[in-house]
């Protein structure tokens, strides 16, 4: 039997290791120009829809960007303000459409969030510019570690870019966009 090798079909290792951060954005205009300063290469804006469902542990959502790339995300990651380790899944689904009704029907949909996402890489740092629809401006780092990059090396990557765009400890954030747009609800 003939295998291919090809990224559709191998899409490379499913579970994967970030540090990261989040925060909120007062200035995307300045966070832009020090991002683009910075980065070793930038990506094409995505604008990203991710589909929440009930999940006995972690998170689980499915990522529609652009209306042509399709993700099932399954993720644990603490819900602590400060640089912390997230670990998912990820999983290439051809049939979005299907796919959501069937989560919806047996977990339940918990939340939809809707955001513009700008990408800068520095390194194996990928810095997000996001714009979430009813919450603003945002910016996360995830290092992404692999042999060649330890923990330790993720949380002083953060740490070394927290200071380079000057992000205060108040503006950090706890909770997923949807955990966050949850509470906006509850409070508004």
């Amino acid at each position: 039997m003939r295998r291919s090798h090809t990224s559709e079909t191998n899409p490379g290792p499913s579970h994967v290791r970030n540090i990261e951060l989040k925060a909120r954005l007062t200035d995307l205009d300045a966070a832009r120009e020090i991002a683009a300063r910075l980065a070793t290469k930038r990506l094409e804006v995505e604008h990203q829809i991710d589909t929440y469902f009930a999940a006995a542990h972690g998170r689980l959502k499915l990522r529609q960007t652009n209306g042509l790339s399709n993700t099932l995300i399954a993720y644990t990651r603490p819900d602590d303000a400060a640089a912390k380790p997230s670990d998912y899944h990820l999983v290439h689904v051809a049939h979005p459409e299907t796919l959501k009704q069937a989560l919806a029907a047996a977990l339940g949909v918990t939340g939809v969030v809707d955001k513009r996402r700008e990408i800068f890489l520095v390194e194996n740092v990928r810095i997000h510019l996001d714009d979430v629809a009813g919450l603003g401006p945002f910016l996360e780092f995830e290092a992404v570690l692999s042999p060649g990059i330890t923990e330790s090396q993720g949380y002083a990557q953060l740490a070394t870019l927290q200071e380079s765009f000057g992000i205060d400890s108040a503006a950090l954030c706890t909770g997923s966009y949807r955990d966050l747009l949850l509470r906006a609800a509850r409070s508004g």
